[in-house]
C-alpha cells in the first residue's frame, strides 16, 4: 500500500522552496490559479480523501492530477483559501472594479475598454487616497500598477489594430506618389548645380565689367571737373557744355557700374547665384563655450550626462545620483 501524501510539498512551498515537481504526482495543499490568461485568481484544495486525491477549484470538483502543473508553483495559506473562497478575495491583490450594472460590456473595444478604465480608475483613486503602511497595501499597489498595466497595453493593442489600415493606406498613397514628388526635386538641384560653374564665371565677367565702368566714370568725372574749372576761369558756354556732357556721360557710367546679379531663365523661372551661409568650426573647446548657455546645448549635455551616469561612468563637471522608487 503506497503511502498517503504528506503536506510537506504545501509547506516548504509556502516558504520559497518548491521540491521536485512531477507530472501526475499532486501533493495536497492549498493553491490558487487562472482559469484563463490574465483572469482573476481562483482558490484550489487539494487533500488526500480515503484512498484517493480529491481536489475542488473554486469550490467544483477537479482532477488534481490535472491541475497539478498549473498550481504547484501557487500556494497560498489555508486562511487565504477560505478568505477567497468567503468573497473576500487576496491580501495581496486590490478588489475588482465595480462592474457594468447590467453586467453586459459595450460590444465597441474603446467602449469596453473605457468602462473598464472608469472602474480601475476608481480603485486607484482609493489606493492614493492614504499612505500605504503595510505590505498587504504594498502588495495590493504592486500588483494594481501591473494591472492597469494591461489596460494600457490593451488601448495600444487596439489602436494598433484600428490605425494600421490607415498606416498602410498612407504608405500605399506615399509609395504611389513618392517618385513623382522627389525625381523632379531632385533632378531640378541636379541642373542646377551643373548651371554653377557658368554662373560664376559670368559673375566674374560682370566683376570685371562693373570695374572697368568704374574706372570710366572716375576719369570721366576728372575730366568733367577740369573742363567745369576752365570754362569758369574762361567764361566760355562752350567749355561749360562741354564739361555739362562729360559729367551726364560720368553718370551713365556710374549707372552702368551698379552690379547686375548672374542669372539664367525667364521672370518666374529665373535662376541666380545664391549665397548659403554654413558654419566650419575652427575651435571647438572656444565654440563650445560660446554655446554653453543656450538651451538645446543643455538638454544635449544633460541627456549625454544621463546615459554615462546609468553605464557607470564618471565624467568630470557631474556625479552620478541614484534615487530608489517604484517601478
Amino acid at each position: 500500500m503506497s503511502a498517503v501524501p504528506t503536506y510537506d510539498y504545501w509547506q516548504n512551498a509556502l516558504q520559497g522552496n518548491f521540491g521536485p515537481v512531477h507530472d501526475g504526482d499532486a501533493q495536497p495543499g492549498f493553491y490558487r490559479r487562472r482559469l484563463v490568461r490574465g483572469g482573476p485568481f481562483v482558490p484550489v484544495a487539494i487533500w488526500h480523501d480515503g484512498d484517493k486525491m480529491v481536489a475542488l477549484v473554486d469550490g467544483k470538483p477537479a482532477d488534481p492530477i490535472d491541475i497539478w502543473t498549473w498550481v504547484c508553483q501557487a500556494p497560498i495559506t489555508e486562511q487565504a483559501y477560505h478568505r477567497a473562497m468567503g468573497g473576500g478575495g487576496w491580501a495581496d491583490e486590490p478588489r475588482a472594479p465595480d462592474a457594468p450594472a447590467s453586467g453586459n460590456m459595450p460590444s465597441d473595444p474603446h467602449e469596453a475598454l473605457t468602462v473598464e478604465w472608469q472602474g480601475e480608475k476608481e480603485v486607484g483613486d482609493e489606493i492614493l487616497s492614504k499612505p500605504i503602511t503595510t505590505q498587504e497595501q504594498a502588495n495590493q499597489a504592486a500588483v494594481y500598477a501591473k494591472r492597469v498595466a494591461g489596460v494600457a497595453k490593451k488601448a495600444a493593442d487596439h489602436h494598433k489594430v484600428e490605425k494600421q489600415p490607415h498606416l498602410d493606406a498612407g504608405r500605399s498613397v506615399d509609395d504611389k506618389w513618392r517618385d513623382l514628388k522627389e525625381e523632379p526635386v531632385d533632378m531640378g538641384k541636379r541642373v542646377k548645380r551643373h548651371m554653377d560653374a557658368f554662373l560664376i564665371e559670368q559673375q566674374r565677367i560682370e566683376r570685371e565689367r562693373q570695374e572697368a565702368a568704374r574706372r570710366e566714370e572716375e576719369r570721366l568725372r576728372r575730366e568733367a571737373e577740369e573742363a567745369a574749372r576752365q570754362a569758369s576761369q574762361a567764361d566760355d558756354e562752350a567749355a561749360k557744355a562741354e564739361a555739362e556732357r562729360l559729367q551726364r556721360e560720368a553718370d551713365a557710367k556710374a549707372k552702368e557700374a551698379e552690379a547686375r546679379n548672374a542669372a539664367a531663365g525667364r521672370t518666374g523661372a529665373k535662376v541666380a547665384l545664391r549665397t548659403f551661409v554654413s558654419a566650419e568650426i575652427t575651435d571647438y573647446d572656444a565654440l563650445l563655450l560660446a554655446l554653453k548657455d543656450r538651451a538645446e546645448i543643455k538638454e544635449v549635455v544633460v541627456s549625454l550626462a544621463n546615459r554615462a551616469a546609468r553605464s557607470g561612468v564618471d565624467l568630470p563637471g557631474m556625479k552620478r545620483i541614484e534615487e530608489q522608487r517604484a517601478a
